[in-house]
């Protein structure tokens, strides 16, 4: 019941929709019986924006998310902090995450942004994945553009030494030529393997968007294939 390196759900940029993909994996881990909590390095955009609460609510479980820092202004952290004329420090971010990685059985570190945003200092947010050994689980949008932003994205996390699981194409709807073509030619180029996991409205048919309908979504979408790449042990 315990994970051999923490899992990170990264983006190829804001928006593509990590919160509802780490929703998903924490509640699909626990419901597999592992002690599976989701780790947010810093908020921003707080109120109104609170990922950790999102996971909390879809879980049903106030201790199965964390976020040890909030920031008011919608930026990159560290632009962030510097606009609320706030102190953050990289190494105070890391050492919050390796508390609660060594407190979880199953760690799971929600990113900010893309890959490449500004966390504190002159440290991105994959400073801070390579830093904590993670796994990575990277999330992209299904339409056109994504197959450069996401190769680009696996081949900074290769780069860095960092495993990647695999690939998640959101909020897919295949209406487009470009979203029925871009999974397989998405694993072409990156050689890891695409889950597509199904539009928003798609996963609530019947009007449901509470944050349980969402990530009973995600957990149903993905393949048991896929749940075994991740670095879990079996309970």
């Amino acid at each position: 019941m315990t994970a051999t390196k923490p899992i990170a759900v990264v983006g190829t940029g804001t928006d593509v929709g990590k919160t509802v993909i780490t929703a998903g994996l924490t509640r699909l881990l626990r419901e597999a019986g592992h002690d599976a909590r989701a780790i947010k390095p810093a908020q921003t955009g707080h109120p109104p924006d609170d990922d950790a609460r999102f996971v909390a609510a879809a879980c049903g479980d106030s201790e199965a998310a964390t976020c040890p820092r909030y920031l008011e202004p919608a930026l990159a952290p560290s632009v962030a902090a510097d606009v609320a004329d706030e102190q953050l420090e990289y190494e105070s971010i890391r050492a919050a995450c390796e508390r609660e990685i060594e407190a979880t059985s199953v760690p799971i570190v929600e990113g900010i942004g893309g890959l490449r945003v500004p966390l504190a200092g002159d440290r991105e947010v994959i400073d801070l994945v390579a830093d904590l050994e993670a796994a990575a689980v990277v999330v992209t949008r299904s339409g056109l553009g994504t197959l450069n932003h996401t190769a680009l994205s696996v081949d900074a996390l290769e780069s860095r030494g960092i495993d990647v699981c695999g690939v998640i194409v959101n909020e897919y709807a295949g209406e487009t030529m470009a979203e029925r073509t871009n999974p397989a030619e998405l694993e072409r180029m990156t050689g890891s393997p695409v889950e597509t996991v199904p539009s928003l409205d798609a996963a609530a048919s019947d009007g449901d968007t509470e944050p349980g309908t969402l990530a009973a979504g995600v957990s149903d979408a993905l393949s048991p294939a896929f749940r075994d790449r991740l670095p879990v042990e079996d309970c």
